[in-house]
């Protein structure tokens, strides 16, 4: 954490290990007793509670502080979904699913799935910043508080739900003094925080009174509180309770009280705007462009220009983090910032009033645009799970630029573009229901490039195939196909018959199979392609020989693609081919273990790459070849949706009961 920045909201706790993960609280919370026990006590009544307040209030800090304090009472967990970014409203659901790490990827409407694997789960989930989708989130918790008899919800907002049985609790500002000379829980906040900016700072006989001035002014608002601490720094308390007392006058036309408590937080934030230079002010506007997280590079190029000029760029973010205006997280992969979300709203306000929104959401767009067409070629290489995990840290960001290329009417074929780009993360690292939403609404929009629209189907008909959408799969193929033969786009027409001969290859359709991988890899040879496509059209060959009862052919080519694996660092398809020598390994007498020493090695590479598909199909292959495998496998088909239907399965403990159980 950014020493002196603000506490008092999500800042306050340290990052995530992973999605729907609670952070770890880095700070004590100061001055909520009473609300947090009467929270756990609506938790422990209701089924329902929401926890209500004006922006900066603190409804995030206290919802994360009773929920981490309710972790032992629920055995299937506390998951956090933040959804203060999601502006789609079919993205709700899916941020839960993302939040649970729920792995089904059939084509069912994602609360079905929702509801299907809490129906026995005794679980709390908790829905933060509810506010900008509000209809929708209350849908959600009604409909999943109906299924699931263990579920229990804690969500926060600046207005309930309006759920029946809905409990809300109301959070108000932090209590203030009723005397100068009594302290009060906002003059504990401010001065904590004040010691974290200013360590020899102290409440004294000679500060005490405008202290407490100070906290009465800002109406014991926290984020305020905390804003108002970083000016410590470079004035005194004094200094500051007076520069307050100005803007509020300034503001509410000489009468504080006329003042609400929102303009309260405004004030204060304004104040922190004014006090920055003009090129910081207008980073400030254009950083309001990102969602979530961004690193500097993203930084330099969507903000640099006019005014800003790219050698200024890193002080300004530096004097913004200065200020607690930005905040700075260190991760393993370097520093990452982000700004809170009320921080956030007012730099958004003046990139409006600047006329600037449009160009700066265009520079965000292709940006990522560009990591994401980045990233599909460092997929063949030996970075596949750096590629999954940049692709992961920057999802919110990469979702904000599908939303904006998929509502521009002049270019739909960037939205096109980017969600066919990022096939690679849709289908390796277990996101086909995300993807499939992202290129089905792609492909809504009319007109477009003809060479991204192509791009968008073959993709599509992947994904639906592996979902088990057979029906939307080969139209999309066929399409494409089409497509890509009137306008001589060679890639995409082999892309099409390869796809196509997986449909085939799970429908049971051997021989038509093995054709179509021929044909494509034919093809493949004529335009010198080589990627991590065409080593899947080998293995895909190789299935269908094996099943056929030609291991020998089988065998040949995927030592023809492990050769291609290590000499390109590629691991995904090597994981894969691992898996079709393990099944002629077996067939063909070599015994079970020498197939599951091959089948572990494939199994452990899909399982870092968060591969659902590969765990599962190798899951089931091992279960075959241990002691207590077949109970494994009965769970494990079913986290595929698509291709057998059921229930869920905690893949991570699956893959390590296979990987330590005793082979026959």
């Amino acid at each position: 954490m950014q020493h002196g920045a603000p506490l008092d909201g999500p800042s306050s706790f340290a990052p995530r290990s992973g999605p729907g993960g609670l952070p770890a609280e880095v700070d004590r919370l100061v001055g909520r007793d009473a609300e947090l026990a009467a929270l756990r006590g609506r938790l422990e009544r209701s089924r329902l509670v929401t926890v209500t307040g004006t922006g900066g209030v603190g409804k995030t800090r206290l919802a994360l502080a009773a929920a981490n304090g309710s972790q032992d009472r629920f055995c299937g967990g506390v998951r956090l979904v933040e959804l203060s970014m999601v502006r789609d409203a079919p993205m709700v659901d899916r941020a839960v699913l993302e939040a649970l790490a729920v792995t089904d990827h059939s084509a069912r409407p994602p609360r079905s799935v929702l509801a299907e694997y809490l129906a026995d789960r005794e679980l709390l989930l908790v829905l933060d910043g509810c506010e900008y989708l509000v209809a929708e989130c209350a849908a959600l918790a009604a409909e999943l508080l109906r299924r699931a008899p263990g579920l229990r919800i804690l969500a926060t907002g600046r207005r309930p739900l309006g759920v029946p049985g809905e409990s809300v609790l109301p959070l108000g500002p932090l209590e203030l003094a009723d005397r100068p000379d009594r302290e009060s829980a906002a003059v504990r906040l401010f001065t904590e925080r004040a010691v974290a900016v200013v360590p020899s700072f102290a409440v004294t006989e000679a500060n005490r009174a405008a202290v407490g001035a100070l906290c009465r002014r800002l109406d014991g608002l926290p984020l305020a509180l905390e804003l108002a601490a970083v000016r410590l720094r470079t004035m005194s308390v004094e200094r500051i309770a007076e520069r307050i007392t100005d803007r509020f006058q300034l503001l509410a036309g000489g009468d504080r009280a006329a003042l609400p408590r929102r303009q309260t937080l405004r004030a204060v934030i304004g104040w922190s705007h004014e006090l920055c230079t003009p090129t910081q002010r207008l980073l400030w506007a254009r950083l309001s462009v990102f969602a979530g997280e961004f690193d500097l590079d993203a930084v330099e190029y969507v903000c640099t220009g006019s005014g800003l000029p790219a050698d200024e760029v890193r002080d300004t973010v530096a004097a913004l983090v200065a200020q607690s205006v930005v905040i700075r997280d260190e991760a393993a992969e370097g520093a990452r910032y982000r700004m809170l979300e009320p921080v956030r709203e007012y730099g958004a306000g003046w990139l409006e009033a600047l006329g600037d929104t449009e160009r700066l959401r265009r520079r965000h767009r292709d940006w990522y645009l560009g990591l994401a067409t980045s990233c599909e070629l460092d997929w063949f290489g030996p970075g596949q799970a750096e590629v999954a995990a940049r692709v992961d840290r920057d999802l919110r960001n990469l979702r904000l630029a599908l939303e904006f290329g998929l509502e521009r009417a002049s270019d739909p074929h960037i939205g096109q573009y980017l969600a066919g780009s990022l096939w690679f993360y849709w289908v390796g690292c277990g996101r086909l229901s995300e993807g499939r939403h992202w290129l089905d609404r792609a492909l809504r929009r009319p007109g477009g490039n003809d060479g991204a629209r192509a791009k968008a189907l073959w993709v599509l008909g992947y994904v639906a195939a592996l979902q088990g959408d057979t029906v939307a799969a080969v139209a999309a193929l066929d399409e494409c196909r089409a497509l890509a033969e009137r306008t001589g786009n060679a890639a995409a027409a082999a892309y099409a018959v390869h796809r196509t001969g997986c449909v085939a290859l799970l429908s049971h359709d051997v021989p038509r199979a093995a054709e179509l991988f021929g044909a494509a890899l034919a093809r493949y040879r004529e335009i010198g392609e080589l990627n991590s496509h065409v080593l899947l059209g080998q293995v895909g060959l190789a299935l269908a020989m094996a099943l056929r009862g030609d291991l020998e052919g089988a065998v040949a080519q995927c030592e023809q693609v492990r050769a291609v694996c290590l000499r390109y660092g590629e691991r995904w398809a090597l994981a894969y081919a691992l898996y079709v020598l393990g099944y002629a390994a077996w067939r063909g007498g070599a015994g079970a273990r020498a197939a599951r020493e091959l089948l572990c090695e494939g199994l452990a590479i899909h399982h870092a790459l968060r591969d659902p598909v590969g765990m599962v199909v190798a899951l089931e292959l091992l279960a075959q070849l241990t002691d207590d495998g077949q109970g494994a496998a009965a769970r494990a088909w079913p986290s595929l949706g698509g291709l057998r239907g059921g229930a869920h399965l905690d893949l991570d403990t699956a893959v390590s009961r296979a990987l330590s159980a005793p082979t026959r």
